[in-house]
C-alpha cells in the first residue's frame, strides 16, 4: 500500500488577509485619514515653531505614501534624521523622519544666521550635535502628533534616540513587514525647502479619530527654545584630536621604522600642538604633562565662543 500523500494547505494573500484583520484600508481611507493629520500639523504646528524659534516657519501637508514599513522607510534614502516613537493607547511604534537640511538651517538659524541668507544646505549624515537638535525637533512634532489622535489619555509620547538614516537597522520582530502609511510635511524655512515624514501603521492609523488639538499649555518662548538649544549644544561630547609636528624625515628613513623607534618632535623647546574637532581647527595648544598624564595646554583660539560652535557644528 503506497504511503498516504500530504497536501498542505493553500495560506492566504497577505495583502488579503491585512485587509481582513484591518492592518490594511482601501486607498480613499488612508488618504481621508493622512490628510486630517497633515492639516493639523499645517495649522498647528508653525506657530509653535515661531513662538519659539522667533523665525517664520513654513508648514504645509505633501500627500502621503503606502507600503511596508521598512522599504517605505529604507526608500527615503540617506541624510534622514529617523526616530523611533510610541504612545501609549494609540500606538506601539511610529517613525518620525526629519530630513537633514531641515536640521542643519534650523541649527544655522537658531545660531544667529539670517534666514534671507541661508543657502539650500547639501544633505549629509547629520553630526551628534544636529542629531541633538533633530531630536528636540522630534519633541515638537510628537507633541503636536499626540494632541491629534484620539485614544492616547494623555500620555506622553516615548521617543527613542534620533539616529542617521545609515545606521539605522531592520527590526526583529517582523514589524518592518507592516503595512503603514507615511504623511509628508513640506517644511521651509527662509528660502530652504526641506521635509519631515510621519510614518504609522495603517491598522492604527484605521482606528484614529484625528482632531484638532485644544489650546493646551503655553509653548515656549523663543528664550527658552534658545537656552534649551545651547544647552543641547554645549552639553554635546565632540572628540577632540591633536596634532604635532614632528621632525622631517626622508622616506627612505620612514619606510625602515620599526616598533620602537623614535621621531623627534618638530620643536626643541614649547611643541606647538594644533587641537581639531570635525575636521575644524580649534585651538593652539602647548605639549606637556601633568603628573604621568600627557596633556595639551591652550594658548590661544581660532575665534569667538559663537565661532567655535559654528565649526564644531558645521
Amino acid at each position: 500500500m503506497s504511503a498516504a500523500t500530504v497536501t498542505s494547505l493553500p495560506t492566504m494573500d497577505p495583502v488579503v488577509l491585512a485587509r481582513l484583520t484591518g492592518k490594511l484600508g482601501d486607498q480613499a481611507t488612508i488618504s481621508r485619514l493622512c490628510a486630517s493629520l497633515g492639516d493639523v500639523f499645517s495649522e498647528f504646528l508653525p506657530d509653535m515653531l515661531e513662538s519659539e524659534l522667533g523665525f517664520e516657519v513654513a508648514v504645509s501637508y505633501a500627500g502621503f505614501t503606502t507600503g511596508r514599513y521598512g522599504a517605505l522607510v529604507s526608500g527615503l534614502g540617506g541624510a534622514m534624521a529617523c526616530c523611533d516613537a510610541s504612545l501609549r493607547d494609540w500606538c506601539e511604534r511610529f517613525t518620525l523622519i526629519c530630513d537633514s537640511p531641515m536640521i542643519i538651517t534650523l541649527v544655522e538659524n537658531m545660531l544667529g544666521a539670517v534666514s534671507d541668507s541661508i543657502e539650500d544646505p547639501e544633505a549629509r549624515p547629520l553630526s551628534k550635535i544636529e542629531l541633538d537638535v533633530a531630536a528636540m525637533m522630534f519633541d515638537r512634532i510628537s507633541s503636536v502628533l499626540k494632541t491629534a489622535v484620539n485614544g492616547a489619555n494623555g500620555f506622553e509620547p516615548f521617543l527613542g534616540s534620533a539616529h542617521n538614516a545609515e545606521t539605522r537597522k531592520p527590526s526583529e520582530d517582523g514589524s518592518d513587514e507592516d503595512f503603514v502609511a507615511m504623511v509628508n510635511m513640506a517644511v521651509g524655512i527662509g528660502p530652504v525647502l526641506s521635509t519631515f515624514h510621519v510614518v504609522v501603521p495603517q491598522g492604527v492609523l484605521l482606528k484614529s479619530t484625528i482632531a484638532a488639538p485644544k489650546p493646551a499649555n503655553t509653548p515656549k518662548t523663543r528664550v527658552e527654545w534658545s537656552e534649551q538649544l545651547g544647552e543641547q549644544v554645549r552639553r554635546s561630547k565632540v572628540t577632540l584630536e591633536a596634532r604635532i609636528r614632528l621632525e622631517s624625515q626622508t622616506l627612505d628613513t620612514i619606510s625602515r621604522l620599526q616598533a620602537g623607534d623614535i621621531i623627534p618632535f618638530h620643536e626643541a623647546s614649547d611643541v606647538r600642538v594644533e587641537v581639531n574637532a570635525n575636521g575644524r581647527d580649534l585651538y593652539v595648544c602647548e605639549f606637556g604633562r601633568s603628573g604621568a598624564r600627557y596633556t595639551v595646554r591652550v594658548k590661544d583660539t581660532y575665534g569667538s565662543e559663537e565661532d567655535l560652535l559654528q565649526h564644531i557644528i558645521g
